[in-house]
C-alpha cells in the first residue's frame, strides 16, 4: 500500500480468496483492504499509539440518521459520558480534499455535533475546532490528544 502521512505501524495483512485484508482493531474482525480503508487504520493507529485515544471510545462506520436518510461517518470519538466529540472523514490518497469533502462532513455534524473533525487523505490532514457560538470553525496545526479535547 502506498506510504502516508503517518508513522509506519504494523498490521495483520492476509489474502482470503482474491482480495486483501487488514485487521482493524475497533471492529475485531478482517475488512477489504481498499485505499481508504488503509487511510482509516493508519488513522486509528496514530490516535491511539501518539495521541493517546482510548480505543474503546472510537467507532468505525456509524450509522446515523441526518434528514431521513441513513448516513454512515468514518471515525467517531466519544467522550467519557458517551458523547461524540471527533468527528474523522478519511478519503483514498488520490482524492482531493476539497470543499464538497468539508461540506459533507459538515452535513454529518449537524447530526452528531462534535467540538472537532478531522479530514484526511492520508497525505493531507485538516484538523479543526467547531465554535458553536460564533458559528464557524478554525483551522488548528495538530490533532491534539485525547485529555486535550
Amino acid at each position: 500500500m502506498q506510504k502516508l502521512n503517518f508513522p509506519e505501524y504494523s498490521f495483520k495483512i492476509r489474502k482470503k480468496d482474491l482480495r486483501t485484508e487488514i485487521f482493524d482493531i475497533i471492529r475485531k474482525k478482517y475488512v477489504a483492504l481498499t485505499p481508504e480503508e488503509w487511510v482509516r487504520q493508519n488513522v486509528i493507529m496514530y490516535l491511539i499509539s501518539e495521541k493517546n485515544f482510548p480505543q474503546s471510545l472510537i467507532a468505525i462506520e456509524m450509522g446515523f440518521k441526518l434528514y431521513h436518510t441513513k448516513k454512515r461517518s468514518d471515525i467517531v470519538v466519544y467522550d467519557n459520558t458517551a458523547n461524540p466529540i471527533m468527528i474523522i472523514e478519511c478519503k483514498a490518497p488520490e482524492i482531493k480534499i476539497n470543499q464538497k469533502v468539508f461540506d459533507q462532513i459538515a452535513r454529518y455534524n449537524m447530526a452528531l455535533k462534535v467540538k472537532y473533525f478531522i479530514i484526511t487523505n492520508g497525505l493531507i490532514h485538516y484538523c479543526c475546532i467547531i465554535d458553536y457560538s460564533k458559528k464557524n470553525y478554525q483551522f488548528i496545526k495538530n490533532i491534539p490528544d485525547y485529555q486535550e479535547l
